[in-house]
């Protein structure tokens, strides 16, 4: 199932209440950066109020998440509290991490420490290029590779169908770069741990001061710094959302739709089309796609896992089929076969009285007829 909703939708208009954008999201607390302040209260660069929802929303279904936008009612701009009433249209809707109105996906890599491993940033890209959103790539702590590793590095990638963004936050080269490409936008984090995701969010927004983890030096990997999702202001406008850290992105899209996720093999699909339309570009009769591109290999490695992780999604729900799932003792979850229906239920007393008057009327008409007979 696909991660990603996209949703065509015409700007919303009309409304003389405050509008603004959900930032962050805990419990049933929402902190609203509003689009603009009321000509009564002086304008501040950053101004948000502390929101909860109109109990309607909850009765109709309504989920609120980080990203939406917002109609805001009874604003309390000394107090900076006030009430959610109504969220607009989504244009886009991830589903994990769960962000609305997302516009571009943002992968963060480290060239060193932890070293770049071409198979782990080629699963990131196949997720981001999953959610059907414009994708940036960026390359971390190029201040630890010389000059003609960086040049390698970019031929390479560029062969698979992007052009980097190569950046140092310790000597602040590329940022500036960078953060043309962010401005305006709600821009998704993504990436694995250490790689310097928060670094970069503190190098960009000085004033969020991000926690910093350190690379673990027997494993060569960062740790988790990232609790939930969070959007951050972007001086010149736009958003940063961080988001809870993932090693290892799930590909959960069918085995057909693989292909579509690598730039190289989209490109040779644009000159015609397999003879069988659920080719899976395996050597198959009249298949368009070759293997003499460097990431064929990750892409059949990929298609292995998919195709086995349907089979086992069948087969599980095969098995759920015949069973029942069991809340336990301190809410643990197990199932247990159901029983035939009917086989073991217990006969209501109802229904054993019912049973009871009935053979009752039964032998009273029999005796009856018997009597008759006699006479």
């Amino acid at each position: 199932m696909s991660d990603f909703i996209y949703r065509d939708v015409t700007p919303y208009s009309g409304l003389s209440q405050p509008l603004g954008t959900i930032t962050a999201a805990q419990a049933n607390f929402y902190q609203v950066r509003l689009d603009r302040l009321s000509e009564i209260v002086d304008y501040e660069q950053s101004f948000s109020l502390l929101c909860t929802r109109r109990t309607r929303l909850k009765k109709i279904g309504q989920k609120v998440i980080v990203g939406d936008r917002v109609v805001i009612e009874e604003p309390d701009y000394q107090d900076r509290q006030g009430v959610i009433a109504q969220v607009l249209p989504r244009k886009t809707e991830l589903s994990r991490p769960s962000v609305a109105n997302a516009e571009q996906i943002l992968v963060v890599f480290a060239l060193e420490k932890p070293s770049l491993d071409p198979w782990q940033l080629s699963r990131f890209l196949v997720k981001a290029e999953s959610t059907s959103l414009s994708l940036c790539l960026c390359l971390n702590k190029l201040d630890l590779i010389v000059d003609n590793k960086r040049k390698e590095w970019q031929k390479r990638i560029e062969q698979w169908g992007y052009s980097p963004s190569f950046v140092s936050i310790l000597n602040r080269q590329g940022l500036e770069d960078l953060n043309t490409r962010l401005q305006g936008k709600i821009t998704i984090l993504a990436g694995p741990s250490g790689v310097g995701k928060s670094s970069l969010i503190n190098a960009l927004i000085p004033e969020v001061n991000q926690r910093v983890s350190k690379v673990s030096g027997k494993l060569d990997k960062g740790r988790h710094t990232t609790r939930h999702v969070e959007l951050f202001e972007l001086p010149g406008g736009g958003f940063l959302a961080d988001t809870p850290g993932f090693n290892q992105p799930d590909l959960d899209c069918s085995p057909q739709e693989l292909v579509l996720y690598f730039p190289e093999a989209r490109r040779q699909l644009k000159t015609g089309n397999c003879q069988f339309k659920d080719c899976l570009h395996r050597g198959e009769p009249y298949c368009i796609i070759n293997d003499n591109w460097e990431r064929y290999e990750h892409y059949s490695t990929f298609l292995k896992e998919v195709i086995n992780r349907k089979e086992t999604e069948k087969k599980i729900g095969d098995q759920e089929s015949n069973l029942k799932l069991k809340i336990k003792t301190l809410g643990r979850e197990c199932y247990e076969p159901k029983l035939e229906s009917k086989k073991y239920r217990r006969r209501s007393r109802r229904d054993k009285h019912q049973t009871l008057q009935g053979l009752y009327d039964k032998q009273n008409l029999e005796d009856i007829a018997h009597r008759d007979e006699d006479l």
